[in-house]
């Protein structure tokens, strides 16, 4: 880790830190897959490849307080069929990022964002039509589920971007906002958890980037709180148009640094 660069970010660079770890939080209990802009934030202020590490205990934390306000609603026959998917995606993006530099690893956390844009506007689309979605115990269910999967590792290890794959699988197989809340909150603390010792053995998580997590972490807790207080009350596709703007935004700027 480079501590030099780690260290010399500005007072208006820690903001924007702060502001995406808030971000955090807010999404964990209110909009799953809003921390999009959390990452391209975090991207942009750090180094890329750094970033995806300093983020994950951010992240963690989120969960954590996701799990404590939704642990009664997950649905654990739908988590335990995504494990060994997201396992395989989760090795793949291991992999990746041993052979991946900075800029790469830049220009690929762009990409991601810019996809899941996509992925998102889709299925907000196609969400109306699907009045029957796959059930998980059919095979289209499993295939779709191993899909998803792989995609949602592979993206979560490369660039903590998993949210929008899982969301749009959860939605797509007629989860309501209580079952989709809880079976993502636990999907994420376990498969986050699972992350770190990838995340410490690529040199992504040491002590310095531990320090600068704590400096962060406290923003989580208003931004989760947030979160409880608007998921009845917030003009959901207002959000989502917002979130998918500045998803774009952040991905074409790491594209173009």
């Amino acid at each position: 880790m480079d501590t030099m660069t780690l260290w010399h970010i500005t007072g208006w660079e820690f903001a924007a830190l702060a502001f995406a770890a808030l971000l955090v939080g807010f999404s964990k209990t209110a909009v799953s897959g809003a921390n999009t802009v959390s990452l391209a934030i975090f991207a942009a202020v750090l180094p890329a490849r750094a970033s995806t590490g300093i983020l994950l205990p951010i992240l963690i934390a989120g969960d954590v307080l996701a799990v404590l306000t939704y642990r009664r609603h997950a649905h654990w026959p739908t988590l335990w069929r995504l494990f060994p998917a997201v396992a395989a995606g989760v090795v793949f993006g291991t992999l990746f990022l041993v052979w991946a530099d900075d800029a790469i690893v830049r220009t690929s956390i762009g990409a991601i964002l810019l996809l899941m844009a996509g992925v998102t506007v889709w299925r907000r689309r196609t969400a109306e039509k699907e009045a029957e979605p796959d059930s998980v115990a059919t095979r289209a269910g499993r295939v779709k589920a191993r899909s998803y999967g792989v995609l949602g590792g592979f993206t979560t290890m490369v660039a903590n971007a998993g949210g929008p794959v899982m969301s749009m699988y959860l939605l797509s197989a007629g989860f309501r906002k209580l079952g989709f809340l809880g079976t993502s909150a636990f999907f994420f603390l376990i498969v986050n958890v699972s992350k770190v010792p990838f995340s410490a053995g690529l040199g992504l998580i040491d002590g310095n980037s531990l320090l600068l997590d704590a400096a962060l972490v406290i923003f989580v807790v208003p931004g989760a709180v947030l979160g409880k207080w608007a998921v009845d009350r917030i003009n959901q596709r207002l959000f989502e148009q917002l979130v998918i703007a500045a998803t774009v935004v952040g991905g074409l700027q790491l594209l173009l640094r």
